[in-house]
Parts: C-alpha cells; sequence; structure tokens
C-alpha cells in the first residue's frame, strides 16, 4: 500500500487534530508529516518537503487556500478541502472534481476523499483538477471555466462553452458537444441543472438542459420548440416554457 505523505493546514489547533486522529485511524494509507495555522508556514514546508496529500482549510489568517496553492506547484500533489462555505463554494467545487469535506468531518466522507485521491496519485493522471478549481475561480461565471466530467473510465475536461446541450439517460447523462463529439457522464441531469444554471444553461425538458448560447430559434407551442445552432431540435416541456422565455426577457 502506498504511503500517502499529508500536511494538515487550518488555522485552528483544535480542527488540525480532529483532522489528524481522523485520517490516522480511519485512513491506512495516510502518514501526516506536519501540521500548518497559516498559508505561510505550509507554503515553507511545501518548498522544502514532498507531499503527496494535502488537508486545507479555505479561510486562515493572511490569506486563504487559494492564495497558497498560486504560489506553489499544485500538481505535485492531491488537496482535500475543509470547508465550511456556501452551496455555491460547493458547487464550484463538483464542477472541478476536487475533494471537499465539510465541516463537521463526516467519517465515511474522509475516507472516500482520501480514496478518491490515492487512487488518482497511483493512477498518476494526466490533469490536475486543484488547477482546474483555480482557473475556473478566475473565471467567476463565464463560459470559458472548466467542467471535470466523470467517465467510466476516467475523467474529461471540457470548456463550458462546447456543451450544447445535455441529455438525461437513467443514471447518466448524455453530453453533446461543439465538435459533434459526445460522452456519456457517470451523474444524473439534476446534479448538472444545479450546477450550470448561472452560466447560461437551461433545463427545458426532464430530458434535456440546454447551452443558451447556441439557441437559434424558438418556435411557439403549448411548451414550444427550440432549435439550436448545429439544427437540433428539442421539445420544451409546458411546466419550463416560462422559465425559458424568462431567461431571454
Amino acid at each position: 500500500m502506498k504511503t500517502l505523505k499529508t500536511l494538515i493546514i487550518d488555522d485552528e489547533q483544535t480542527s488540525r487534530q480532529i483532522i489528524h486522529n481522523y485520517a490516522t485511524k480511519y485512513c491506512p494509507a495516510v502518514q501526516v508529516i506536519g501540521e500548518c495555522a497559516t498559508i505561510l508556514e505550509a507554503e515553507k514546508v511545501l518548498q522544502q518537503r514532498e507531499v503527496d496529500l494535502l488537508f486545507l482549510d479555505i479561510e486562515m489568517p493572511y490569506g486563504n487556500a487559494f492564495d497558497l496553492l498560486e504560489r506553489v506547484d499544485c500538481s505535485q500533489f492531491e488537496v482535500i478541502f475543509i470547508t465550511a462555505f456556501s452551496q455555491y463554494a460547493v458547487q464550484a467545487f463538483n464542477r472541478s472534481a476536487v475533494h471537499y469535506l465539510l465541516k463537521p468531518i463526516n467519517i465515511d466522507e474522509l475516507i472516500q476523499a482520501v480514496e478518491k485521491a490515492k487512487e488518482r496519485i497511483e493512477n498518476k493522471h494526466s490533469f490536475n483538477h486543484t488547477k482546474i478549481l483555480l482557473e475556473n475561480i478566475q473565471l467567476h461565471k463565464h463560459q470559458d471555466q472548466k467542467l471535470a466530467l466523470p467517465l467510466i473510465d476516467g475523467f474529461r475536461v471540457v470548456r463550458m462553452k462546447e456543451i450544447l446541450y445535455c441529455e438525461a439517460e437513467d443514471n447518466f447523462t448524455n453530453f453533446y458537444f461543439q465538435d459533434q463529439t459526445k460522452a456519456m457522464i457517470c451523474r444524473q441531469l439534476k446534479f448538472y441543472e444545479t450546477a450550470l444554471h448561472e452560466y447560461g444553461f437551461c433545463r427545458i425538458h426532464r430530458s434535456h438542459l440546454i447551452n443558451l448560447e447556441y439557441v437559434k430559434q424558438y418556435i411557439k407551442g403549448k411548451g414550444g420548440t427550440v432549435i439550436l445552432e448545429n439544427g437540433k431540435e428539442l421539445q420544451i416541456s409546458n411546466s419550463r416554457k416560462k422559465a425559458f422565455l424568462d431567461q431571454f426577457s
């Protein structure tokens, strides 16, 4: 079993102790090599030591987690964020496919986050989800943001503006892209309805979520029909017609 050299970064001593105790008790791969109370302390440690995994609190004195990650090479380790942030931040984490734990920490969620981080480290994934998150924060509410899409055999990273529409298929979602490719994603459409709504996407039917940037024509009817720029015609359900039209008002 690979040992994960782990650094805990949290300004509250009690929180650091809880993370330390839980992680070492319930996650056999975790080897805690240090604890830091500020991002300045953490930056020094990361410059001097090899680290596989960070438990990183979002808000700390003299800066926050993102300030730290912009100063170091975050491709060298996995990050599990510790946060009491709002649902908006959680959605940002989900879009970028980073690991996070909400305070107070749930042991089962901790174990799951560590296992996912360990899997990525062992498989040496070619892209880093923390970097995707940092880029997305800089591109707040912009379709140039990136989305990490979980596939059956890994991940695909796309910019939101590359997505034409999404289609529900049982517990999966089919994504259709500008380049005429398609991908089956291991999440339900409901998840993306919530995560992408404020980025110009609209659920027009129980089966379809569309990128409003690519609406070419609307044809009136009981619910109506929308035609996208690639010529695809999709029905709008009567119950979702008002919400769709309101986006253009």
